[in-house]
């Protein structure tokens, strides 16, 4: 079984700053790519940024410049440095890890809120 943990959610004002983060661990092998989606109230989900495990990025184009996505792979890590927060960013943030072979399987964090308000 696959566990994936974020943390690092929150409240913030335009223009702050956050941090999530989340680890994996479990029965993991070939590890694909990482990444983050999120999800605001009416809205589908949406990818925000994307690492794939030979370190190449992508990132939606609402957050290029703002958002970078790093990860760790000795402890199965992915983060998400959040700069210059907008109230549009609100949503509530979800870990993905794409793994497995020669399927493909996806696991997801349980989400974190993030909340951006003056």
């Amino acid at each position: 079984q696959v566990q994936l943990v974020e943390s690092g959610g929150g409240l913030v004002q335009p223009g702050g700053s956050l941090r999530l983060s989340c680890a994996a661990s479990g029965s993991i092998f070939n590890i694909r790519d990482m990444g983050w989606y999120r999800q605001a109230p009416g809205k589908e989900r949406e990818l925000v940024a994307l690492i794939t495990n030979g370190g190449l990025t992508n990132y939606a184009d609402s957050v290029k410049g703002r958002f970078t996505i790093s990860r760790d792979n000795a402890k199965i890590t992915v983060y998400l440095q959040m700069n210059n927060l907008k109230p549009e960013d609100t949503a509530v943030y979800y870990c993905n890890l794409g793994w497995g072979w020669p399927r493909r399987s996806d696991s997801w964090g349980q989400g974190t809120q993030v909340t951006v308000s003056s």
